[in-house]
């Protein structure tokens, strides 16, 4: 990037919990560093989008959205019933992010989903997911300790936009519990690990929306890096 070259304005979609610290415990719009740095170190700048709606069109004045991770999708948005081992739903990110991704595709906006963000991205392209992994898989090993990242191999489709960047394997950084099961529309996987899960897939005919299983923001910006490059390209044709 050249100094007088305008970095990109890369939306990050954040977590509304109720969270304590100093003197407070109240309602909080937060986000791990992880994301911000990651952003930082691609060449881009960091916008936190809240999960409300009304925030949605923001989505509009940005280069490009990471959709973060996060607890699990409400299984109503998919016509299934919740498992016994589904988390308490957080419907209103839900559909601010819903609106978000939607708007970003409709613009042809280029998109990074992060493990939530790959399930919902899924879902909202008419997907559904496996609500409890270790139903399919018969082990723990994609989330094997709560509140510690695992690790996964990942093995990528020679061609995609994945490999493009990270090559055809990657040791991503895992922390989850389901994970997509029928494909959305024009959805095509990219990486599977051992277990046949799906780690990567990508939305066929656009120039960047690709979504991963596992964290790239904790150790490798190498993507964080492809999507900033995808938004200059874009706001240069």
């Amino acid at each position: 990037m050249t100094e007088n070259e305008t970095r990109p304005l890369i939306g990050i979609t954040a977590y509304g919990e109720r969270a304590r610290y100093g003197v407070w415990d109240h309602r909080t719009v937060l986000l791990p560093f992880t994301y911000p740095d990651s952003v930082i170190a691609g060449g881009g700048v960091p916008v936190l989008i809240p999960p409300l709606v009304a925030a949605a069109p923001a989505v509009d004045r940005l280069d490009a959205v990471v959709i973060s991770g996060g607890p699990d999708v409400d299984p109503a948005l998919y016509d299934a019933e919740p498992h016994p081992h589904t988390g308490r739903p957080r419907p209103e990110r839900d559909a601010a992010e819903q609106e978000i991704i939607e708007r970003a595709l409709d613009r042809g906006i280029p998109v990074l989903a992060v493990c939530r963000g790959l399930q919902l991205l899924n879902v909202v392209l008419g997907g559904t997911l496996h609500q409890h992994l270790p139903d399919v898989v018969g082990h723990h090993g994609h989330n094997p300790t709560p509140g510690v990242f695992g690790e996964v191999e990942v093995a990528l489709e020679p061609g995609s936009r994945v490999a493009a960047v990270l090559g055809t394997s990657v040791r991503g950084q895992c922390h989850h519990h389901q994970a997509v099961d029928q494909l959305g529309k024009d959805l095509e996987v990219t990486g599977r690990a051992a277990d046949g899960t799906i780690e990567a897939a990508e939305l066929a005919g656009r120039p960047f929306v690709v979504g991963v299983q596992w964290h790239p923001e904790q150790d490798d910006p190498r993507l964080f890096g492809a999507l900033v490059a995808a938004a200059r390209e874009r706001t240069r044709t």
